[in-house]
């Protein structure tokens, strides 16, 4: 059978693959996996006679169900639980952490359309779940043997009032710098910051207009956040405001524009953080952490502030790996996933959003000036389809990727990847100018074809 969880939890199409049962199996399971270890010792030494868990979810319609479902599960496991509502994700791992907390439960299927729907988990101190935790859950969905509790032992499922204040009090206490002056537009998505984006921003000294922030359960990424970022471009010209920030579903990434309408990205904006960081005094070991996938600008931009960059596979759960091994305070993806460290245990899209806009503040510079501390190099993406994944050691491959890298000198990078999942190879040519990468890429993805085509190789 496949593996249940896939990068980031567990997703699928709600009430079609993601059911209600899955959902309550889900959660005894992960009660039964999570609630030991020296945790649980603490927890029993201090007298509190049953583990707790944080719920949340996304505005999605499916989280209400999904969530009751996830509730029953885990009181009928002998949890009690703590119900935030709507909030965004990086607000649940906070709040396992803030309330000590054994573990805790995100409804979210982040980026992805209102139908489908995910569960993921959080360690104690809301860390994410090794690969290894989340093979144990799975298999302790098909475990009948543990004993079901009765009676005072069952638990209990209460509303987590304060949930968002706890959130804001911590976003704000995090900021080097108010917002006073700034006109800031949000873009919440229609997802779970609608309510937390605005009232940190408003909080922190900016002036907000907001669009995306009418979450109706059915709208989440609809036209709207992270993934359109063409409509805040347009607003923050309408409003002619100083910056836009945009949000996904779950609010665990960030993308900006400035004041001229250009998109920011997440590589630019771990330049202008890192740069902050390192000013201040606050970037470890003079290190940035961030993926293969990373732009070639970001790379030049931080060599010659004297800054490290550390590459890991794509996936904000290996830039986390990376970070905490080293001890790193800043790393994230080129999509916005940005992980600060010393705040944060995952992505926070609205800390990131406050941290840039702080920058501004803080320096007097636009977005604009301060992006320019990084040269984006044109980036041409191709996925070529129908070929082996797992063929990329063919010589005649490596082959064309040494010639093409030798061609395009240190002005240029070519990177050959496998999907995780499909038969699919993903070409990326970053070059001088939009002409080369494209030419370059092309040609490499017909090599792919013409040595790795699955009808052809059988």
């Amino acid at each position: 059978m496949p593996r249940l969880f896939g990068t980031d939890g567990v997703r699928g199409l709600a009430n079609g693959e993601l059911t209600a049962a899955l959902a309550l199996g889900l959660a005894q399971a992960s009660a039964a996996v999570l609630t030991h270890g020296h945790h649980a010792d603490a927890r029993r030494a201090s007298g509190r006679p049953r583990p707790r868990a944080v719920l949340a979810r996304d505005p999605r319609v499916s989280g209400e169900f999904l969530g009751a479902a996830v509730a029953a599960g885990l009181a009928s496991a002998g949890v009690d639980v703590l119900d935030a509502g709507v909030i965004p994700t990086p607000a649940a791992a906070f709040l396992v952490a803030d309330v000590d907390a054994d573990f805790g439960v995100m409804i979210s299927a982040s980026h992805n359309p209102a139908p489908d729907n995910g569960i993921k988990f959080f360690a104690t101190g809301g860390r994410k779940l090794p690969d290894e935790v989340e093979d144990r859950i799975e298999a302790a969905m098909h475990d009948q043997s543990a004993p079901t509790p009765t009676g005072g032992d069952v638990g209990r499922i209460t509303r987590f009032a304060d949930a968002e204040d706890r959130y804001v009090v911590h976003l704000l206490g995090t900021l080097p710098h108010r917002l006073d002056g700034l006109h800031v537009v949000l873009d919440c998505a229609n997802g779970a910051a609608a309510g937390v984006s605005p009232e940190v921003f408003v909080n922190a000294g900016a002036r907000v207009t907001l669009i995306g922030a009418d979450p109706d359960g059915m709208n989440i990424n609809d036209g709207v956040g992270s993934t359109h970022i063409d409509n805040l471009a347009r607003a923050v010209l309408e409003h002619g405001a100083d910056v836009g920030i945009a949000h996904d579903g779950d609010a665990d990434r960030c993308l900006a524009v400035d004041a001229a309408g250009n998109a920011i990205d997440g590589d630019q904006i771990m330049a202008i953080l890192a740069l902050s960081l390192q000013e201040r005094g606050q970037l470890a070991d003079d290190t940035l952490v961030a993926t293969v996938m990373s732009n070639l600008g970001l790379k030049r931009a931080m060599a010659d502030a004297g800054i490290t960059v550390l590459e890991t596979g794509v996936g904000d759960r290996y830039v986390l790996e990376k970070m905490n091994e080293g001890g790193y305070s800043l790393g994230g993806e080129q999509s916005g996933h940005i992980i600060f460290n010393d705040y944060a245990t995952t992505g926070d899209g609205v800390l990131t959003g406050l941290h840039l806009v702080a920058e501004m503040a803080r320096t007097g510079k636009t977005l604009q000036e301060l992006a320019s501390c990084m040269t984006v190099f044109p980036q041409v993406l191709l996925n070529v389809k129908g070929v082996d994944r797992h063929g990329l050691h063919d010589q005649g491959v490596q082959d064309a990727v040494a010639a093409a890298a030798e061609a395009l000198g240190d002005t240029g990078r070519v990177l050959l990847r496998p999907s995780g999942t499909e038969p699919v190879v993903r070409v990326m040519v970053e070059a001088a100018s939009q002409e080369d990468a494209q030419r370059v890429a092309d040609e490499l993805a017909d090599v792919v074809r013409d040595r790795l085509t699955i009808d052809r190789a059988a």
